[in-house]
């Protein structure tokens, strides 16, 4: 591409690609599209971007396709890759000129130059670090801001390689330029608090964003520039400093006002100052050591004592709050249970720790977490006014939940709880008789198990508390709730439970939303709990339902009607067919609810795993939700339809629940297995469920399902086999199995594309075992109860080995005789012997030869079943079943699901449980007895090993 001639061309498409009017941007951005692997289209779109008379626009515009072609094709081995003359004249070009005015294609400009530092520095671009040193010197402020910017990125870029060879050359190029890094931000650090002493606003803006710059360049060399920077004096040195620095800016904070555009960047830079500490302590816990001291010091004095009265904000108490815990929890500082096995780095550490937290610092700095910072803040009550919803949003877990101040002094409470539990308990135990800290007590609850009599206090005090109605009293109905809560599973007997229940009814009848948001969250943690016991739930349901269901209507924020639905999926869990008086308000609100969360994927998932409940505990009678499920299913396995991404793994959970409860096939079920063929093509983690569903509808009704979709199934499973797991082969392969179980007669046809593979599976000796079982699984099934069609299927093979059909028989029998150890599955082996024996009685040389192989097979499937009875001394086949029996269900069992009782019936007809092997075994050696007279049966039973013929013997005695 010349360059002259292309600059207006290219310069006019740019224009057209930033129009607001679809037929003139779509025809541009194909047009540069083509363009991006001609040579000389870069050069172009640099000489645009920093052409600065040009429309904004246009050349934020060149500037993206520049970035975009830097990632396709820069690298040598890309696909129409950029020459190297071109490359070289690109980078001299970006660096020629600091001098970009907009602040936006400033910054796409640094990222770009980053982008090209990362595979071209320093070996092809050796000039590029030299070029910023000197450009971060120049006394033009608009220059020394775009080198100083660009240097941070191409500083950030290559401190992200992780290749052993990209590391040594960051280290080097680190060592190199360390010490200039801290001279420039020491330099940028004291003219900004210069200017700040002056009342210089403007000015001192301006060295604070170089001040913040030059630091975010120092915390990438500091932190991934030197394998073991303590022993970097320049580096421990800087480290030191900043302590210093942080406590100048904090000072600074008290002159600056709170709305000054300056204020904000402030605070910034100081929080950058915690996050070279954090990140260092990470990265290097051995290193950090000799700062260990002065960080607690430092952040114990401004979060925990007057010192920081005026002057600290949110977030910075949230940092230092963060550099004790990492600190406290550090495992590096943590010595062996044998001393002797920890290393002397660990031990000082350790040391250094223990020296600092005694008992006066520690008690303090408890008493500060429960007294001040665990109690709720005027703009937090203020919020529980106006918004409860809002407020229990936030308070469990908002968007900004990980950066707000109250989880972080809970989590620090918890882990220096956790560490000095000896010396804190007593601390804690006065708090709880003097000030009653729920909170504290909650958070510790594991820790405080043998020193808090919870049952004695429940029923003595906190069960009060939660009687006095009163407005104002409504915060410790909360936290008495969440409190009880959180010892739930730690420590409550379980003769309270009716107690609890009883109050937790009462309190979901609460005034404040807020009270009974929580309550909820209690109750479900009290469900949930491994004591729960359902009869004394039970009495309780209706109303909670009741209660539970009002809570859902009235709640209006997506995140709270998630966990109020989470709360109902437990309890309808939990009672399972207790549930069906109480769900038909429920079930009737579902579908609205559903309908107005269609831009709320994740309440939709949550409706999602309600149904799933509804359907368990409704059994059969799920059927009613019909209308309502089905759409809902369809919609959520339909790959085609965006919402799949969030809702399929809960719509196919949904799906088999379904079909596991339906007592009987509708078309409307069977018309969404439409959209099984698109999910089996994903090969995905759900590849599981998608066979659970197939084999759902086998048993479901497999007549109908097969005449509609075996060919596409049996094309699927083709395609499946070609690229797949064992496990997928097996999945694969049970179906196949499964059909045949069902429907012996039909199912080899409707299956025969895979058969032969099967066949060669089996002769060529499957390395796989549980692959192997199963293939032996399927012949079983059609060599007992199809005979014919086994036949022709070893015809098919003969003719395509071109070998003889007794040939290809006696490999089939010769290995499955060789791998029955395989098999593992007691109904499998009999399925074996069965299988075998219906061979006999035979005068065919190539079965008689077997005919030891296929005895050996018998005795051990007789092995397996058959349980002696010690009074009269006989046998009976275990497996054998005679009738449908009801299954008895206990109160901690699941009840049968309407699939449960198909298989029952299925296994009726099963020769696996219908035919005594013990019998088969006698009568088929009697028939070929017969057929063979008593001499060739002699001659025949001698190729027998005399030990296996003992115990056919005994197994046969009364025949």
């Amino acid at each position: 591409m010349d360059l002259n001639s292309a600059s207006s061309i290219v310069l006019q498409v740019l224009t057209q690609a930033t129009s607001q009017d679809t037929a003139v941007l779509k025809p541009a951005e194909e047009q540069l599209k083509q363009w991006e692997t001609q040579p000389g289209f870069y050069s172009v779109l640099l000489n645009i971007f920093t052409n600065h008379t040009l429309d904004v626009n246009v050349r934020w515009l060149a500037v993206l396709y520049f970035k975009n072609g830097i990632d396709r094709y820069w690298r040598r081995v890309a696909p129409h890759a950029l020459s190297e003359e071109e490359k070289a004249t690109l980078r001299a070009g970006l660096i020629a000129n600091f001098n970009e005015p907009v602040n936006q294609i400033a910054t796409q400009i640094s990222v770009l130059i980053a982008k090209v530092a990362r595979v071209d520095c320093p070996r092809q671009w050796p000039e590029l670090i030299p070029t910023l040193v000197e450009s971060v010197k120049v006394q033009d402020d608009l220059r020394q801001h775009r080198a100083l910017l660009t240097f941070y990125h191409v500083t950030k870029t290559l401190a992200s390689k992780r290749l052993a060879a990209d590391r040594k050359l960051f280290y080097d190029l680190a060592s190199g330029i360390y010490s200039f890094a801290c001279s420039l931000w020491n330099h940028h650090t004291d003219t900004f608090l210069q200017q700040v002493c002056t009342g210089d606003e403007a000015a001192a803006t301006n060295s604070l964003e170089r001040t913040l710059l030059s630091l975010k360049v120092l915390r990438k060399l500091t932190v991934h520039g030197f394998v073991e920077p303590h022993w970097s004096v320049e580096v421990m040195g800087f480290l030191h400093a900043v302590f210093e620095r942080l406590k100048q800016f904090l000072e600074c904070s008290r002159s600056i006002r709170a709305e000054n555009v300056c204020r904000d960047r402030l605070e910034k830079t100081i929080i950058l100052f915690t996050k070279v500490l954090l990140d260092f302590l990470d990265q290097h816990p051995f290193s950090f050591t000799p700062l260990i001291q002065r960080s607690l010091e430092f952040a114990v004095s401004y979060v925990f004592t007057e010192a920081g009265e005026g002057i600290v904000f949110e977030r910075f108490i949230v940092q230092c709050m963060n550099l004790i815990k990492m600190i406290v929890k550090n495992y590096a500082y943590k010595p062996s249970k044998n001393i002797e096995d920890s290393s002397p780095e660990t031990l000082e550490a350790h040391k250094i720790k223990t020296e600092f937290f005694t008992y006066p610092t520690l008690m303090e700095i408890c008493r500060r977490l429960v007294t001040h910072y665990f109690l709720l803040t005027k703009e937090e009550l203020a919020m529980w006014e106006e918004d409860p919803e809002g407020f229990t949003v936030e308070e469990t877990g908002g968007d900004s939940w990980k950066y707000s101040l109250r989880p972080c002094t809970e989590v620090l409470f918890i882990d220096i709880f956790h560490e000095y539990n000896q010396t804190l308990t007593p601390v804690l135990l006065e708090m709880v008789h003097s000030l009653q800290v729920y909170n504290a007590v909650g958070l510790a609850a594991y820790e405080l198990f043998d020193s808090v009599d919870f049952d004695q206090w429940f029923k003595n005090q906190l069960l009060a508390e939660l009687q006095v109605s009163h407005n104002r009293y409504k915060p410790i109905r909360r936290r008495v709730i969440w409190l009880i809560g959180q010892w739930i599973s730690v420590k409550f007997k379980s003769d309270l439970r009716p107690v609890l229940y009883e109050a937790i009814r009462n309190l979901l009848q609460d005034q404040d939303l807020v009270v009974r948001i929580e309550t909820a969250t209690t109750l479900n943690l009290t469900v949930d709990d491994f004591e729960f016991r359902t009869d004394q739930f039970l009495p309780y349901l209706e109303s909670m339902f009741t209660l539970l269901f009002q809570l859902l209507q009235e709640v209006t924020q997506c995140d709270t009607k998630m966990h109020v639905l989470h709360v109902l999926s437990c309890v309808i869990e939990r009672v399972s067919m207790q549930v069906r008086p109480y769900v038909g308000c429920l079930v009737q609100y579902l579908p609205l609810l559903w309908k107005q969360s269609e831009e709320h994927n994740m309440l939709r998932c949550a409706i999602l795993t309600t149904l799933i409940h509804l359907v368990q505990g409704l059994g059969a009678d799920s059927r009613s939700l019909y209308p309502f499920l089905l759409p809902v299913i369809q919609l959520s396995t339909d790959v085609s339809q965006p919402p799949h991404v969030y809702l399929l793994e809960d719509g196919l959970e949904l799906w088999l629940v379904t079909l596991e409860n339906s007592p009987c096939l509708t078309p409307e079920l069977l018309s969404i297995f439409q959209n099984m063929s698109a999910l089996l093509e994903l090969s995905s983690e759900n590849f599981t469920n998608c066979f659970k569903i197939i084999n759902a509808y086998i048993f479901l009704s497999s007549s109908e399902f097969l005449q509609m979709y075996a060919v596409d199934l049996c094309r699927s499973f083709c395609e499946v086999l070609k690229d797949t797991t064992t496990d997928g082969q097996v999945q694969v392969l049970k179906v196949v199995e499964n059909v045949l179980k069902v429907n012996p007669v039909l199912g080899p046809q409707m299956f025969q594309p895979l058969l032969p593979s099967i066949v060669r599976g089996i002769i060529d000796g499957e390395r796989y075992p549980v692959v192997m079982s199963t293939y032996l699984g399927i012949m079983g099934r059609i060599l007992l109860q199809n005979a014919k069609f086994f036949s022709l299927l070893l015809n098919q093979m003969a003719c395509e080995l071109g070998q003889e059909l007794d040939q290809i028989l006696g490999n089939v029998i010769e290995m499955w005789v060789d791998r029955m150890d395989n098999i593992t599955q007691p109904e499998r082996r009999k399925l074996s012997a069965l299988a075998l024996l219906s061979l006999l009685p035979s005068l065919n040389s190539v079965i008689q030869d077997k005919f030891c192989g296929i005895i050996n097979i018998s005795v051990e499937g007789l092995h397996d079943v058959m349980s002696e009875d010690p009074e009269t001394e006989t046998y009976k086949d275990c497996m054998l079943m005679s009738h449908f029996e009801e299954l008895k269900v206990t109160e901690d069992e699941e009840p049968p699901t309407e699939q449960d009782k198909r298989k029952k019936m299925l296994a009726l007809k099963d020769p696996v449980h219908t035919v005594s092997l013990q019998q088969f075994v006698y009568e088929k050696l009697k028939a070929q007895q017969e057929l063979l007279g008593e001499q060739g049966f002699q001659a025949l039973m001698e190729t027998v090993d005399t030990e296996i013929v003992a115990q056919l013997q005994k197994f046969l005695q009364g025949f």
